[in-house]
């Protein structure tokens, strides 16, 4: 009786618990001993990462630069054409009196206006009359700079003054092309020379500004043969009239046949293209998304070698009384080191290759935090897929077994 409660009394042996310290000293010592191919295989991941990280990143980069550019301009600029006729197919003009009008809208606060001009602009007088480069001649009323939100790059723009006499305005592509690069240079213009009173910086919204040079309205009508009826009408209002007022605009200009008028959004084109920013990117992320599962194919090798190679070790812990779910977390917790190093490595390599090409192009850095969280968690799912079935083979060895094969 005595004897049997003594049995009944002693303790039961319970696996040892190991601390969060313990688990990752025993899963990085593999990765000690084995440094080279340690950084063989967090390579692969490092190199799928870091694709992902500069693709989204450079992406972001352009399209950042793009919204930039966007709330420079400003959203809120109509651009007023004639229609055209559907039976002769030309156009129609609109009335002499087009940028009052507008001007009279509630809510516009900037309208200016253009009339194209029927003649070339060339350096000198010697240039043949067909070569144009592209350059065209319009005659400019005075709010047109203010409506675009264009700047004078050096010189002035036209005034009361200056619109009445033989002075011209260049867009920043027009004086590139005819080497002018300073106010007080003379281009031909019609059979006479004006002189230029500045050169503009780009004007991302209205490209054929930037290839025109601009004159007077005034000297257009009274040299140039300028009819008084503007081609084209911009017009700035606030944010929050612009759809009001592009569906006055047409009714406006011709109360009569205002489907004769086309109204369009200049800036739309740029909305366009920052929405799209990303449209090529998802190829490439489809790229370092298979780059990332070699990779991860690559961490699942080395960890099926390291049991391998490491079975003595292996059957030295059970046999000492280590369990199976011990074994089972220190290949995994391995694993999980080996595919976080490289996921650090890659989103620091992705970080500087946008960092230099956003550098060398002129754009803004961005490296969205989703896309670095996204990155380093896909790592942790890799290296935990990868390593389970290396960590659930090492725990099923027999001890006795794995000490005798070794």
């Amino acid at each position: 009786m005595t004897a049997h409660r003594k049995r009944q009394q002693r303790p039961t042996l319970r696996a040892a618990r190991l601390s969060p310290r313990d688990i990752l000293h025993t899963g990085s010592a593999g990765m000690r001993s084995r440094p080279l191919r340690v950084v063989l295989s967090a390579l692969g991941i490092a190199i799928g990462i870091a694709t992902m990280i500069s693709v989204v990143g450079i992406s972001a980069s352009s399209e950042e630069r793009v919204l930039q550019e966007l709330d420079k301009l400003g959203t809120n600029m109509l651009k007023v054409t004639p229609g055209t006729d559907l039976l002769t197919g030309k156009s129609i003009p609109m009335a002499e009196d087009a940028v009052g009008r507008v001007a009279r809208i509630d809510g516009v606060e900037h309208v200016g206006g253009t009339g194209l001009l029927e003649h070339s602009v060339r350096r000198s007088e010697k240039i043949s009359e067909d070569i144009t480069g592209g350059i065209t001649v319009q005659a400019a009323t005075e709010g047109l700079l203010a409506t675009l939100r264009g700047k004078v790059r050096t010189g002035t723009w036209l005034n009361k003054a200056t619109g009445s006499y033989p002075a011209v305005v260049l867009g920043d592509v027009a004086a590139d092309r005819l080497g002018i690069s300073r106010p007080g240079q003379r281009v031909y213009v019609d059979g006479d020379y004006f002189t230029v009173l500045g050169i503009l910086d780009g004007l991302p919204l209205s490209p054929e500004i930037a290839r025109s040079a601009l004159v007077g309205w005034d000297i257009g009508r009274s040299r140039l043969g300028f009819d008084g009826h503007p081609t084209t009408l911009y017009e700035r209002s606030a944010d929050a009239e612009v759809e009001r007022v592009r569906n006055l605009v047409a009714r406006t200009v011709d109360p009569r046949t205002p489907r004769n008028v086309d109204v369009t959004d200049p800036s739309a084109g740029l909305r366009a293209k920052a929405a799209t920013e990303g449209a090529f990117s998802s190829l490439l992320l489809g790229l370092g998304g298979v780059a990332l599962l070699v990779g991860g194919v690559g961490v699942a090798n080395t960890m099926i070698i390291s049991v391998l190679e490491r079975r003595y070790e292996i059957g030295l812990r059970r046999s000492i009384g280590a369990t199976r779910g011990q074994i089972r977390g220190q290949f995994v917790t391995e694993s999980l080191l080996l595919s976080g190093l490289g996921g650090v490595a890659g989103i620091l390599l992705g970080a500087a290759t946008t960092g230099v090409y956003a550098t060398s192009s002129g754009l803004p850095w961005v490296v969205p935090l989703w896309a670095v969280g996204g990155g380093f968690g896909a790592t942790l799912v890799i290296g935990t897929v990868a390593g389970l079935y290396p960590a659930v083979r090492a725990s099923r060895l027999s001890p006795t077994l794995a000490l005798h094969a070794a």
